[in-house]
């Protein structure tokens, strides 16, 4: 009997949190649709061209993370560096967008299909770290370059991270320590047969929504101000 596919949004919740994975799997009414401001965010990747032809005024109407000027330069920074390797246009006008791949063990949306030779962008909403990808970011890319590769028969040794509210875009290849990562997520989805230990970094737990289920002590606003 086969193995039931994991989703790309559960390897990435495990990767951040395997209790927060957990709730999101048990709990009937989790909305597991992104809100609409994640749908616009994204679409900014679609628009790079364009939103660096737009003015002060337009881009302040654009859900972009920093202000105009600073959008703007990244942007350039960001076209410039890859134009000169010859990425730019694969990733301003992939081969495809918004593709459904199911690989050998995990299915779901890859946002970009690019091609010669054959690869996967993920749009993250989010903001990038001063340096690399965050891990629960660099395993959503993994499975999705290992679901693009099996749907597509062709081998994927890199994949591409985009941060469109930020202007910075990110290549990641896929190191044996990347690898392992995805694999350890993926087995932490398959095993969970109740809640996981919590986890010690509890600066993850304040934006969380199951923080009363989950039962953690977050720090309020008066701790915050030290009143």
């Amino acid at each position: 009997m086969s193995r039931q596919l994991v989703s790309f949004s559960d390897l990435r919740s495990a990767a951040y949190c395997p209790r927060k994975c957990y709730y999101q799997r048990t709990r009937d009414d989790y909305d597991r649709e992104p809100p609409p401001e994640v749908a616009e965010i994204r679409a900014l990747a679609t628009r790079y061209e364009d939103l660096l032809d737009r003015s002060v005024d337009a881009l302040e109407a654009e859900p972009i993370a920093v202000s105009p000027e600073a959008y703007r330069d990244r942007l350039s920074r960001t076209r410039d560096r890859l134009r000169e390797a010859g990425h730019w246009d694969r990733l301003r006008e992939p081969a495809d967008r918004d593709v459904l791949c199911a690989g050998r063990h995990c299915r779901g949306i890859v946002h970009k299909v690019l091609d010669a030779p054959l690869a996967p962008a993920v749009v993250s909403p989010g903001s990038p770290p001063d340096q690399g990808v965050w891990e629960p970011q660099s395993v959503h890319a993994v499975a999705a370059a290992k679901a693009l590769a099996w749907e597509y028969e062709t081998p994927v040794d890199r994949t591409w991270i985009e941060y469109p509210a930020h202007g910075v875009i990110r290549r990641i290849d896929l190191t044996v320590r990347r690898k392992a990562r995805y694999r350890r997520a993926l087995r932490t989805v398959r095993e969970l047969d109740g809640p996981p230990p919590r986890i010690d970094n509890r600066s993850k737990c304040e934006a969380c929504e199951f923080a009363a289920d989950c039962g953690v002590r977050t720090r309020t606003l008066r701790s915050l101000l030290g009143l």
